[in-house]
């Protein structure tokens, strides 16, 4: 069963019935409409491609834009592909919504984490620095230290952790409950965090 394309719309809590507090996310869930279906005989592997989100048509290209048009669908400003064994029940120009999911479920989250920038070696990978400002050291606190390289081998080792950009990557947060369903208005709402800001998009997996 394919799963569907998702905007994050921020972070709320819910009470169970027990008395706990489950700290939450609001997702707004579809609708996603079929942009095309593959087929074995047709591209080799069967899967259904989903759209989210309404497009310009001056900011779409003509490619896309006949691509949409033979779908019988507006241009639309996130695609997804999703594999399925069995096509048959899906066809271009239908919609899925957030009924798709039922509450109680578990279901897994992709989405792309909030980027950072450049960061040094403490914020990256929790390094402790080089110690404090003794010893004649008055701008080494948050330095990485030595990276272990010599006479041999003369270079750095591949993998080594350092100073780089980090976020903006692509995370998977698996088996998130489904606490509620709003179907007339396309929310779901899973327990826990999921990656990325406000209003970015994320895909839900079954």
């Amino acid at each position: 069963m394919p799963g569907i394309i998702g905007k994050k719309i921020g972070m709320t809590s819910l009470f169970t019935p027990d008395g706990k507090n489950v700290p939450c996310t609001l997702i707004e869930a579809g609708p996603c409409v079929v942009t095309q279906v593959k087929t074995l005989e047709n591209d080799g592997y069967t899967a259904v491609q989903l759209g989210y989100g309404e497009k310009k048509a001056k900011n779409t290209t003509k490619a896309l834009a006949g691509h949409f048009a033979k779908a019988g669908t507006t241009p639309k400003k996130k695609l997804v592909e999703f594999r399925v064994d069995d096509v048959t029940s899906y066809s271009a120009g239908s919609e899925l919504k957030a009924d798709l999911f039922e509450e109680g479920e578990f279901v897994d989250v992709v989405g792309t984490s909030k980027g950072k920038g450049f960061q040094g070696v403490v914020k990256r990978y929790n390094f402790a620095g080089v110690g404090g400002q003794t010893h004649g050291q008055h701008n080494r606190g948050r330095h990485p230290g030595s990276i272990g390289a010599c006479s041999w081998p003369s270079r750095v080792f591949k993998g080594m952790r350092m100073g780089g950009r980090m976020g903006n990557d692509r995370v998977k947060v698996q088996n998130l409950k489904v606490m509620r369903i709003v179907a007339d208005k396309n929310l779901i709402v899973v327990s826990g965090s999921i990656p990325g800001a406000k209003n970015s998009y994320v895909v839900l997996e079954k």
